[in-house]
């Protein structure tokens, strides 16, 4: 099996396709990058900007490149000695438009007796038969818009097929409509009345059924081709938990490339283990990134930070989000699991559905995979009995339904004990990444995929531990600080952390601002405040379109579904007033000024320690510059290649850059990391903390990965305020070195902090006698 040293992530697209990308490989490979990491490129739905709604899985998209465009992508990369790792989505597929998907418009067209009816997930019996589709708008009479044009059904600009013999002249589309196999309703009834597995709560992404064998060939017959002719490398696997057996999948997967490098989007509670029978090397690295963000954190400021915002306990939280989205958005998932209580359980049915409604809300991971995790099912009875004592009989009832392995039963997984497992994840995703992430507001830098906003900092001593346990158990995983999904980009969040350093300066800035220009919410305006911050400076209409998502997700005083003009055009202001009232725009830049360096040098830190710890890094486009990006669309901008292309050459041939705004420094860590990984692997092969010494001990971490030396700063405020390191010293393993971000050349043995730091908050060292 190939295997990456590191991974650079590109976003396949209309406007930067495949053929793009393989022009771009020569300046990643000069980057030092070892595989080319690609976005989703099967045919997805016109238009698209992410991919993951593919709407023909045996074609590579024409509008991202074509098989042209990846086979151009694959000889580039091959002749840059280089790999390529792809994103594929096999969960579910783009339903929007029907008509561009052949599977979904045979299974309209033919109903339950089709043969993509084996395909999709969908309960025929909730609606006699007929598949829901939520499109229709709220006008009265929106059925009497529908009309019968070239054959199709018609609703606007929504076209959908007609089963043979059911449209005869003079018909009106209403009347052709009612002999369908699906039902056209009003958008507002899927949360409760929908009748198919769709991704999360988005109604235009359908589940597709991959555990059953032809389903599973038919929508991988091209990326078989991949792997047969030599194309691609290795898998990103998106949303494993959304299938019914993800470790059937991820066998049957590597038996079709051959055992082949692939890694799944499995995000992971702390503390929980991906399971060890999986065919998979590991996780695309959140867990990672919630480990090493927190040692920039000064656990000094929790308690003030806490005490700013008046929020419920993060986990109290939680539990109230999760709810909602259960019976909320995701009601008719509830409503489905809750039919398949067998009568002879002689449950009440809404008392059923109530129940399952808050095990879901109480699960305390992403899911199970019975019976590995079925302690996590049994700590849900328990939370669920303590909060709902109305409701024990009904949940120890459930219990063994959902866990037929509890108390020596059949150990045969029922339909409804299969599809719990498929919907814990989803209530999870849309109540705590989608709902309580923009709520929790303490320190918005904390709130990130795969990471507990509860948990504030982790001291150094159990970093090192969790990352030799890193060296040992998933040396191939990857580790990642920026993605397509990441709420806030790495460098955004590095700058918010200098926030738990001056944690009362902050208090006070917050004051001011509310007072300058109100935005009326003392939840939300801390996360506004603080991303604004973060990102700073930025444009007027990313300030808007991040301000108008996040409050909307936040979900409390305005909505997606019914949005609150009075409490938004307040919010609106207090942006527009951070560009056009001096008061506000000098206390915001004046605080962004007083921790950007400190930011940049948590940036550099950051950056180096996740280069070269144990896993494989990835690289998310375009931020080897200085990227403050906020969440999607925001990060998924254009990049301007060329810019850095050029700093790179002058890197190549010039002086060390010193740490400021214009990223080059940034850019000098990443790819002398890279290339150092890359070029020198034997260097990477073992995992020894860096010990020490002295009054400032505590802001520096290090580590030697067998010859190489990596040593960063933390907690940069706090070490300027105490007046530098000082005597503090550091155990160098014996050698001798030279820096590969300075040049500058170290004995081993005890090393002054001041003299490693002299010039860059920052060193790799590389052992020049290392075997």
């Amino acid at each position: 099996m190939l295997t990456p040293r590191s991974t650079y992530r590109l976003q396949i697209r209309n406007e930067f396709d495949l053929h793009r990308a393989a022009a771009l490989v020569p300046y990643l490979h000069d980057l030092g990058a070892d595989w080319v990491y690609l976005s989703p490129i099967l045919t997805a739905e016109k238009g698209s900007g992410h991919g993951y709604d593919v709407t023909d899985p045996t074609a590579v998209d024409p509008d991202r490149g074509g098989p042209g465009g990846l086979a151009a992508l694959s000889e580039a990369a091959r002749s840059a000695g280089m790999g390529v790792l792809v994103d594929i989505v096999p969960n579910h597929m783009g339903i929007e438009t029907p008509s561009d998907n052949a599977w979904w418009w045979q299974l309209l067209k033919e109903g339950r007796t089709s043969r993509m009816a084996e395909a999709f997930d969908v309960d025929w019996d909730a609606n006699g038969g007929r598949l829901r589709i939520p499109v229709l708008g709220d006008g009265d009479g929106e059925l009497e818009q529908l009309a019968v044009v070239d054959g199709e059904l018609h609703y606007y600009d929504n076209r959908y097929p007609i089963a043979e013999g059911t449209a005869h002249p003079g018909d009106t589309g209403a009347e052709v409509h009612a002999r369908q196999h699906y039902e056209l309703v009003n958008w507002r009834r899927a949360d409760t009345e929908l009748n198919y597995r769709r991704f999360f709560g988005v109604n235009t992404l359908a589940g597709l059924r991959v555990e059953v064998p032809w389903v599973f060939e038919e929508s991988h017959s091209e990326v078989k081709r991949w792997f047969d002719e030599g194309l691609v490398d290795g898998l990103r696997i998106d949303h494993p938990d959304g299938l019914a057996d993800p470790k059937g999948y991820l066998d049957d997967l590597r038996a079709l490339t051959g055992g082949a490098y692939v890694l799944v989007e499995k995000i992971l509670e702390p503390g929980e283990k991906l399971p060890g029978d999986w065919a998979t090397e590991g996780t695309t690295g959140y867990d990672a990134l919630a480990d090493i963000d927190r040692l920039f954190t000064d656990p000094a400021g929790e308690h003030t930070l806490t005490a700013s915002v008046p929020v419920d306990p993060f986990h109290e939280m939680i539990h109230g989000t999760k709810r909602a989205i259960a019976d909320g958005i995701l009601r008719s998932e509830v409503l489905r699991l809750a039919r398949l209580v067998p009568a002879d359980a002689g449950l009440d049915a809404d008392a059923a559905a109530d129940a399952i409604a808050e095990l879901l809300t109480c699960f305390p991971v992403y899911r199970s995979y019975l019976p590995g995790g079925a302690e996590y099912l049994a700590e849900a009875v328990r939370d669920a009995q303590v909060r709902r004592p109305d409701l024990t009989d009904t949940i120890t009832a459930l219990h063994p339904l959902l866990d037929p392995f509890l108390d020596g039963g059949s150990g045969e997984l029922t339909e409804l004990a299969r599809r719990f497992q498929q919907t814990s994840g989803m209530v999870m995703a849309k109540g705590v990444e989608d709902t309580a992430f923009y709520r929790y507001s303490r320190l918005v830098s904390l709130n990130e995929v795969g990471a507990d906003p509860g948990i504030f900092a982790i001291d150094p001593l159990d970093l090192h531990r969790r990352l030799l346990q890193r060296e040992t158990d998933g040396p191939l995983a990857m580790t990642t600080l920026s993605t397509h999904d990441t709420k806030r980009s790495e460098d955004t969040r590095t700058r918010i952390s200098v926030i738990s350093e001056v944690a009362d300066e902050w208090t006070a800035v917050l004051a001011q601002l509310e007072e300058l220009a109100p935005i009326k919410d003392p939840t939300f305006a801390p996360l506004l405040w603080q991303s604004l911050i973060g990102a700073w400076p930025l444009s007027r209409e990313r300030a808007h379109a991040y301000a108008e998502k996040a409050s909307r997700e936040a979900d409390l005083s305005t909505h997606w579904t019914a949005p609150d003009e009075d409490f938004e055009q307040g919010m609106h202001a207090a942006v527009d007033a951070a560009f056009d009232d001096d008061a506000v725009a000098g206390v915001l830049s004046a605080f962004v000024e007083r921790i950007q360096a400190a930011g940049w040098s948590n940036s550099i830190g950051l950056k180096l320690l996740q280069l070269t710890m144990p896993g494989v890094p990835d690289v998310y486009q375009g931020t080897e510059f200085w990227d403050t990006s906020l969440v999607d669309p925001d990060n998924r901008r254009e990049v301007d290649y060329e810019a850095r292309r050029q700093v790179l050459t002058d890197l190549n041939f010039g002086a060390q850059p010193p740490v400021g705004a214009d990223a080059h420094a940034k850019l000098l860590v990443v790819s002398r990391a890279l290339k150092l990984r890359r070029d020198r692997p034997e260097l990477f092969t073992g995992y020894t903390a860096v010990a020490a010494s002295g009054e400032a001990a505590d802001h520096v971490f290090g580590f030697d990965r067998g010859g190489s030396v990596t040593l960063i700063t933390r907690l940069p405020r706090g070490l300027a305020e105490r007046g530098g390191w000082g005597d503090t010293t550091l155990e160098i393993p014996a050698g001798s070195y030279t820096c590969a971000l300075t040049g500058t050349a170290v004995s081993g043995g005890t090393v002054r902090a001041a003299d490693i730091f002299s010039t860059f908050p920052a060193a790799l060292l590389v052992q020049e006698d290392a075997s």
